[in-house]
């Protein structure tokens, strides 16, 4: 059973920058794509970044050269790093998994392509 559990949020200020982690210790990471998400509110949930089973990653446009996606196959946790963070970056940020049937499958998803979800982590970013 895949559980997903994501920390690090809390209270930054503008410029900032924060670590969120998604303990994932029923994924195996050659079967998932897993990833995050965000939602602001009154706004649907969007991508942030995906990484697939061979470690390639896919980001949003928005997080590209901003957010780092990375994960440690040995403690089954999954980072984002996220820099610079800004006024309109507050949001409930998700992990999310799906299983991986080829190449391209971890490619553009969306939030309705994943099937597995942790409760969030909430980011807020004051000026």
């Amino acid at each position: 059973q895949v559980r997903l559990v994501e920390s690090g949020g809390g209270p930054v200020q503008s410029g900032g920058s924060l670590r969120l982690s998604c303990a994932a210790p029923g994924i195996t990471y050659s079967l998932y794509c897993i990833g995050w998400f965000r939602q602001a509110p009154g706004k649907e949930r969007e991508r942030v970044a995906v990484i697939d089973s061979g470690g390639a990653t896919d980001y949003a446009d928005s997080a590209k050269g901003r957010f780092t996606l990375s994960r440690d196959i040995a403690k089954n946790t999954l980072y984002l790093q996220l820099n610079s963070l800004k006024p309109e970056h507050p949001a409930m940020y998700y992990c999310a998994a799906r299983l991986q049937y080829d190449s391209s499958t971890c490619l553009g998803l969306d939030s309705h392509s994943m099937r597995y979800w942790g409760k969030g982590t909430q980011v807020t970013v004051s000026s």
